[in-house]
């Protein structure tokens, strides 16, 4: 016999009654979703902010870049991550196999968090360049980018940006 300490069976029958209605008679409450959009685009300006102070080619984001790098090599061979649209990463074709790799490497801590992804390596996070995926296909994606050279123009315009700024600054005459 299942039991539940502190729950009687009339809360779990009125808990089981819950889940059962339509989802559509659900509301989102606001302040989780404020707290979540801030939390993503933290993220966001946090992986931003590395890709542009360190090469990306040794840049580690999860201590199991390699394993979800091969991972998504052996199940997406050959993907093409400069400029992504978002009919490649949510059409109905697209959506089953994002799902079983996501399924395959749900020990990966996070997997299923909402989070931001730039469609193309070579922009910044905005509006027209950002798209909600999972934190693994996320991962997935920027790892391979990182190890394959993709960010490496965001990394070199930031240092040159930086570069000009130090000689602005340089007081000697």
């Amino acid at each position: 016999m299942i039991t539940a300490q502190g729950v009687d069976a009339g809360a779990l029958t009125q808990g089981a009654a819950l889940l059962s209605r339509p989802a559509d008679e659900y509301e989102n409450d606001t302040n989780v979703e404020a707290a979540w959009v801030v939390q993503a685009c933290q993220y966001a300006d946090v992986h931003f902010n590395l890709i542009s102070s360190v090469d990306p080619k040794l840049l580690r984001l999860t201590a199991e870049d390699d394993r979800i790098l091969d991972a998504f090599e052996r199940a997406f061979p050959g993907a093409q991550l400069e400029c992504l649209t978002e009919e490649s990463l949510k059409s109905p074709a697209a959506k089953p196999k994002w799902r079983e790799f996501l399924d395959a490497n749900r020990d990966i801590p996070d997997y299923n968090y909402g989070t931001l992804l730039r469609l193309n390596s070579e922009s910044d996070y905005n509006e027209e360049n950002t798209t909600l995926v999972p934190r693994l296909q996320f991962l997935a994606i920027e790892i391979s980018r990182n190890r394959k050279g993709l960010n490496d123009n965001v990394w070199k315009k930031s240092a040159l940006i930086r570069s000009q700024s130090l000689d602005k600054n340089d007081c000697t005459s």
